[in-house]
């Protein structure tokens, strides 16, 4: 089996690049950016046209596509997002037909829910945030592209390789920089988050790849347990042996107030998939701290 992931130099991408390579009988391909990818490609500004003529050598039976922009610029957003998913199922609708489509897709697409409850596929999706409307477009451009394909609506994934940019890669950074009796200032931690672990997120993306029978247009993939933000902070502490402060005192971030419980129903996966999250937050904590302990070192900050 021939699959192609785009994205492969990702935090998710990595990890779904490291469980392809494990698996017997596949022929993995890395795509993206980056200079050791197999085909260097940016979705956000290659066209429909030159993306299928490139394509076309690798005869692709199933392509994820681990791409996504986060942070918050607009025009970004909006080329990776939306243009992406859209020119990759145009260039597979000519170069590829009948390949199996993996893409994913946020939690943040359903936007605010009530206090307690799972939302499932059939949940209406009221993002609140540009990040959460571009990726809601990108899942209709895949979802009406009339590909055998599939969006994993991902909760906030955790474990090993967390970029800075969020905030389990930005604290355990800190966590290693900082003196043991420090202080760190965080925004508010009551909101409550349904995390899950990028391992778990990556055999999702893999048995979602592999899986030779239909496939509902979406599929949540999270825990299925929303817990308090500052659960995940102090667990993090713990594992790095941090004996100082943590205070909740500066400006936090905005989709926290907008979306202050966020929690998903995983049921459809286990029934479709056969998938089930793995790893518990204190095992994904855990492995996120090993790898950035394991990073090259820095000058410590007192």
């Amino acid at each position: 089996m021939r699959i192609l992931v785009l994205g492969r130099s990702g935090y998710l991408g990595g990890h779904v690049a490291r469980e392809l390579r494990a698996l017997p009988g596949v022929r993995f391909f890395g795509a993206g950016r980056g200079p050791t990818a197999d085909l260097a490609v940016d979705l956000a500004t290659v066209g429909p046209g030159e993306l299928a003529e490139r394509l076309f050598s690798y005869a692709p039976d199933a392509v994820i596509n681990c791409a996504g922009a986060v942070g918050p610029q607009s025009m970004a957003l909006a080329e990776v997002n939306v243009r992406g998913p859209a020119v990759l199922c145009a260039a597979l609708r000519e170069a590829a037909p009948t390949a199996r489509l993996v893409h994913f897709g946020s939690a943040a697409e359903y936007g605010p829910s009530g206090i307690g409850e799972r939302v499932t596929e059939q949940s209406a999706a009221r993002p609140t945030t540009l990040y959460g409307a571009t990726k809601l477009a990108g899942t209709l451009a895949v979802t009406s592209s009339g590909l055998d394909a599939v969006v994993l609506r991902i909760t906030n994934p955790v474990g090993p390789g967390a970029p800075a940019a969020g905030l389990p890669g930005r604290l355990a950074r800190q966590l290693r920089d900082l003196g043991p009796r420090s202080v760190v200032r965080l925004g508010d931690l009551s909101a409550h988050r349904d995390f899950v672990d990028a391992r778990d997120v990556a055999h999702a993306a893999v048995l979602a790849a592999i899986d030779g029978g239909p496939l509902p247009p979406v599929l949540n993939i999270g825990r299925g347990q929303a817990v308090p933000v500052r659960e995940l902070v102090y667990e993090l502490a713990r594992a790095a042996g941090f004996k100082g402060h943590i205070e909740e005192n500066a400006e936090g971030s905005a989709r926290s107030a907008d979306v202050p419980w966020q929690c998903s129903d995983p049921s459809a996966a286990r029934t479709t998939l056969g998938w089930s999250p793995q790893y518990a937050l204190a095992d994904s904590v855990s492995a996120l701290w090993a790898a950035v302990r394991a990073e090259p070192d820095r000058e410590p900050v007192h």
